[in-house]
């Protein structure tokens, strides 16, 4: 192997603290994907109908449905990475089995690249060559720990659970407040909840908060009025 300490095709830049930022930026956003999707769904049906047992069962139905979506769309999601991961470490503790001393060099003129002189860099990577090769070359490589690899269940889990807090929201703004209070009830409420979780997500990704926050409230907003316009169409001509 070459010593060019260019990363190998592939090969993952993920920091432990970006993985878990992830995590947090992954929940707010899944939360808003239940406040939006269930919040457009009993909308459209609050403007074709007052009836408080089918908005109940358009919301659960919406809830659960879009919870299980969620939790395998981000199953199959980290799994993937997972799997990409566990590929990883192979490919690696194969290369250090077969080229060690490229490898060592390759660890050298890494930490070269960082800043450290070449004794140092010479230094360290011996120390920690000598410890454990493979999880040197995995931090600093591709910043893979090999004890902490993505769990998909766990991701699962997550998401479906941001989902249903978002999700319950509209629909206890749906179901709670009197027949001609609903609409406005839950439009309000949705309103301030994406506010809330544009600000956020901005937080986590170092952006405009005020730009994220609008963002999230005008396409809300236009969701939940293409719905009620539709739901109120539909039910004028069914009525």
């Amino acid at each position: 192997m070459s010593t060019d300490i260019t990363p190998h095709d592939g090969e993952r830049h993920d920091s432990g603290v970006g993985n878990r930022l992830n995590w947090l930026r992954a929940g707010v956003l899944g939360a808003n994907d239940g406040i939006v999707s269930v919040a457009s769904l009993v909308v459209g049906v609050a403007g074709a109908t007052t009836d408080t047992p089918a908005l109940l069962t358009a919301g659960l139905a919406g809830l659960v449905g879009g919870a299980v979506s969620m939790a395998l769309g981000e199953y199959v999601s980290v799994s993937s990475q997972r799997d990409s991961e566990r590929a990883l470490i192979a490919k690696e503790r194969q290369e250090l089995a077969e080229m060690p001393e490229q490898e060592f060099d390759e660890l050298v003129g890494l930490y070269r690249a960082r800043g450290l002189s070449e004794a140092t860099a010479q230094k360290v990577a011996e120390e920690l060559t000598a410890r454990d090769a493979l999880a040197a070359h995995l931090e600093v490589e591709l910043h893979i720990d090999q004890d902490d690899l993505v769990n998909p269940w766990h991701a699962a889990f997550s998401s479906a659970v941001a989902f249903v807090i978002g999700a319950l929201l509209p629909l206890l703004a749906i179901l709670l407040p009197p027949p001609a209070w609903r609409v406005p009830v839950t439009f309000l409420a949705v309103i301030v909840a994406l506010a809330l979780t544009g600000t956020i997500s901005a937080r986590f990704g170092g952006s405009s908060k005020r730009r994220s926050a609008l963002r999230l409230v005008l396409g809300g907003t236009l969701a939940l009025l293409a719905t009620w316009l539709l739901g109120t169409l539909l039910g004028a001509t069914v009525g």
